[in-house]
């Protein structure tokens, strides 16, 4: 066998070697998305199956570290929020204990459980079609933003009305954001950061927050695309509410 044709069957052989791990590589890709469609498809079904208030509770009885339920009026936003040992506990892991791309909606380790800090910071994936915290999305449009600034926050054997009042879009380095414990004592700064730096902010609820003896504010956060490690956050004032069930 000459040299000519030694190099041709290795060059031959080479060549099948790497059409096979393309193959493969798409074959992973392919299945890691249908995987993802049915993982999120998941999550709605099972938003859809447990809205009322007996479910929190059975949830409550189910995993300890269900702390609360987020509702927000006009989006698919309406899950238990989780609070883990550190902020990576349900980064992928649902409800159940179970992994899931989804994950929970949770809230900052570094906080107080029952939402008692004047800020209180949750995080979620933005998934498509809405799912988890994606329709945090439609406050960058200014006529939703105008027009919906209604939820709810269930806390054991409390809850509070949510009044969104900034959108904001920032790095998810932003230490004004996501550094909770900078606003244990008084949140001014933040108030003070979110009319310098928000795409809209309602002037009138800001200055609520400034005359209210015992301001209370939360935060959504989800990833967002504008720039590498953008977050797209909205601030909402929370106002105490007749007793939960």
């Amino acid at each position: 066998m000459d040299e000519k044709t030694i190099r041709h069957r290795i060059l031959k052989a080479a060549n099948s070697v790497i059409a096979f791990l393309v193959v493969v590589a798409l074959c992973v890709c392919g299945a890691y998305s249908v995987y993802t469609l049915w993982d999120n498809n998941r999550i709605y079904t099972a938003a859809e199956d447990v809205p009322d208030g007996s479910t929190f509770a059975e949830l409550l009885a189910i995993n300890p570290d269900v702390c609360a339920w987020i509702t927000v009026d006009n989006t698919k936003i309406d899950y238990p929020v989780l609070q883990g040992e550190t902020n990576l506990t349900y980064i992928n892991t649902d409800v159940y204990g179970n992994f899931a791309l989804a994950g929970s909606i949770y809230l900052d380790s570094r906080n107080t459980p029952d939402f008692s800090d004047p800020y209180s910071l949750l995080y979620g994936h933005h998934m498509e079609g809405g799912g988890m915290f994606g329709d945090l999305d439609l406050f960058k449009d200014k006529a939703f933003f105008e027009e919906n600034r209604t939820g709810t926050l269930l806390v054991p054997g409390k809850g509070y009305d949510l009044e969104i009042f900034a959108c904001l879009l920032v790095s998810a380095s932003e230490d004004n954001i996501f550094e909770p414990d900078r606003w244990r004592t008084d949140i001014d700064g933040l108030l003070d950061y979110a009319e310098e730096t928000a795409m809209y902010v309602r002037q009138e609820t800001v200055e609520e927050l400034r005359n209210s003896q015992a301001p209370l504010v939360l935060a959504l956060s989800t990833c967002s695309s504008e720039f590498t490690d953008a977050r797209t956050i909205v601030l909402a004032a929370m106002q105490p509410r007749m007793a939960a069930e």
